[in-house]
């Protein structure tokens, strides 16, 4: 696995707009843009051929719950919380990528506390750090939970990102941090991540800000998609919070909004390039539409024993994927980044000792949890997707 490439990352938040469940659990100065001359669109500032690719990798919604937060506090040892264990098992993977993107569900507390879990998350600053540490890039901060402690909340949760180096996408502090892409550096590519939540439990957005949570809108996406490409991104990734919880086959919406956003094209190039899905708290496929791939659910990387809406524990709710994919720069200037390599890395969070797992490393070890990484494998692969190249990693 190659060492990380990261050059500088600019992130600003993107802007958009429409519509709440829980996720139940038991208690227990901004870097300077890229220069455009080597960072632009394909075509831009060399040959194309002579660009290098890229691997990214994602995961799954990051979901504090009290006993989360307690096993924080554990890890500790008496001072305040530390998290960088329970990413440990996955930090070579993370670490590795030349890009990483995770999805942060729950807002941050002021310093000190209070912390809470469900149903109104308010989560230990803390965790920012321990992304950075295990390779996290930047975090898709728009979900369901963005405004549990309103628009205070979200400023000290983007705060705290900015202070440990992590980049954001999905809500803003103010309307110019909205209205600009975030753009990060992978190899020698540009990638735009842009973020959406289908609604925020009811909460209503802060008064006078309209543009502090993305909300999803079909027309606003594309034409963040485009301006983002304008803007310089050689790929755009679409972050987004969506589908049915507990469902593992992705629902309607999830399906008629992926076809829709995967066919939109400029010049016959398409506008994005990869959708990444959160929100079922359960795994969820990965297939290939329109030449787009699209992970419509990476199941949840951290949370603790998950409750299902019939009040009864689902162990699926601790299981998840993370998604690599290996970009190539395009032999034509004008054309798209390709996905010369997809695949998915089943993991799992073990909530007795508080660590994600990394199922194929530990079935390695001897563990015996195939029956676990075989039940992952079969929904990400069921809809077809082997057939289209997708492979289970290492």
């Amino acid at each position: 696995m190659t060492q990380r490439t990261r050059q500088g990352a600019v992130a600003f938040a993107a802007v958009l707009l429409t519509a709440a469940t829980g996720c139940a659990g038991t208690p227990a100065g901004p870097p300077a843009r890229p220069d455009p001359a080597s960072t632009g669109p394909s075509g831009v500032g060399g040959a194309a051929s002579a660009r290098t690719g890229f691997t990214l990798v994602a995961s799954g919604d990051v979901l504090p719950h009290d006993s989360i937060i307690a096993r924080a506090a554990a890890d500790a040892k008496g001072r305040g919380y530390d998290f960088r264990p329970m990413f440990s098992g996955v930090k070579g993977v993370v670490s590795g990528a030349d890009l990483a993107i995770c999805h942060m569900e729950t807002v941050y507390g002021p310093e000190g506390g209070p912390y809470t879990g469900y149903p109104a998350f308010k989560s230990p600053p803390e965790i920012a750090p321990a992304l950075k540490e295990t390779g996290y890039d930047s975090c898709s901060t728009a979900s369901n939970h963005t405004l549990d402690d309103g628009a205070a909340g979200l400023a000290r949760t983007l705060d705290a990102l900015d202070r440990a180096g992590v980049r954001h996408a999905g809500s803003a502090r103010t309307a110019e941090e909205a209205a600009r892409p975030t753009l990060l550096r992978a190899g020698d590519a540009t990638v735009a991540q842009l973020a959406y939540t289908y609604d925020t439990n009811g909460r209503p957005l802060p008064a006078g800000k309209p543009w502090s949570v993305n909300l999803i809108d079909e027309r606003k996406i594309v034409a963040d998609a485009r301006a983002a490409r304008e803007a310089g991104a050689d790929v755009v990734v679409v972050s987004i919070h969506w589908g049915t919880e507990w469902q593992a086959a992705p629902d309607e919406r999830q399906l008629t909004l992926g076809r829709s956003l995967t066919a939109s094209k400029t010049a016959g190039r398409p506008d994005i390039d990869l959708i990444l899905g959160t929100h079922a708290h359960v795994p969820q496929a990965y297939e290939k539409v329109n030449g787009t791939w699209i992970v419509y659910g990476l199941g949840d990387q951290i949370a603790g024993d998950m409750v299902n809406h019939e009040g009864a524990f689902d162990p699926r709710g601790n299981q998840g994927t993370l998604a690599r994919f290996t970009f190539t720069p395009p032999a034509a200037a004008g054309a798209r980044w390709d996905v010369a390599k997809a695949e998915f890395l089943p993991q799992w969070f073990d909530t007795g000792r508080g660590r994600v797992v990394d199922l194929n490393a530990a079935i390695r070890k001897g563990e015996p949890l195939t029956a676990v990484r075989d039940t992952i494998r079969d929904v990400v692969l069921g809809r077809g997707a082997a057939k289209d190249g997708l492979a289970m990693g290492e």
